[in-house]
């Protein structure tokens, strides 16, 4: 997901909103199902009133690309209560896919409706939209863990501005993110390793939490591997996991 700095009116935005045609049992969950998940852009004065249930915690994923990592940690940790932002409408069907077990079927399949799978809590919700227009929405401190797992690196230059780490959005994750809650961000992009680097450095909200080389080089405890890092290392592509602590 590909942000610009804020504007709140109208907020330009760069990348793809739909890739190649998405097939039938995927279109169902986005017209049936999804509904039940989606969150509106409107005032939220408590994350917890998105559950039915309270949580012991709540985190928010920004572009949560195909939902691997969101299905799979949402589906881990059942106490707590996940918010995933992505545009790519794609992704969105493979993660309402992922949560129900519906890939393809057929019609009279289809027309019995779709459900989460029985070992799945209701603990996921979906704004399927640019996350600057829920930002302004949602209360101060209110994550205890924000995921940023490779961003679109726009590596030219002249497309600097479209990474989603700026100062205007780190703004706003400070104001989102609980004090001594974490925002992790993953990439294995060499412009973007050094891009975070730089732009976190001395930030006054955030410190790195990082004590030795193996605490960025490695994937953390609860890790789960996705489509697109799992493409990367393939392709020679070493990522990086940076952890920093709101402050």
């Amino acid at each position: 997901m590909t942000l610009l700095p804020h504007h709140r009116e109208c907020p330009k935005f760069f990348g793809r909103r739909q890739g190649r045609t998405i097939r039938k049992a995927k279109s169902f969950l986005l017209e049936t199902f999804l509904p039940r998940l989606r969150l509106e852009k409107q005032k939220i004065s408590d994350v917890a009133t998105c559950f039915p249930q309270k949580k012991e915690k709540y985190c928010l994923e920004i572009g949560f690309g195909d939902g691997e990592h969101l299905a799979a940690i949402s589906a881990d940790n059942p106490q707590n209560g996940y918010i995933g932002i992505e545009v790519y409408k794609n992704g969105v069907a493979n993660l309402l896919s992922l949560m129900t077990g519906i890939h393809q079927g057929a019609a009279d399949d289809l027309a019995q409706g779709a459900a989460l799978l029985a070992e799945r809590s209701d603990n996921v919700r979906i704004f399927d939209d640019d996350a600057r227009l829920l930002f302004s929405s949602l209360p101060d401190q209110c994550f205890d863990k924000v995921y940023l797992l490779f961003p679109d690196p726009w590596p030219k230059n002249r497309h600097a501005e479209r990474r989603f780490i700026n100062a205007e959005n780190l703004a706003e994750l400070a104001r989102l993110i609980k004090k001594g809650g974490i925002l992790q961000i993953a990439t294995d992009h060499p412009i973007y390793k050094r891009w975070v680097l730089e732009k976190m450095r001395n930030h006054p909200h955030f410190r790195w939490t990082a004590k030795t080389s193996d605490d960025w080089r490695y994937p953390p405890a609860d890790w789960h591997e996705t489509k697109y890092q799992r493409k990367a290392l393939r392709e020679g592509r070493r990522p990086v996991f940076f952890e920093y602590e709101r402050i």
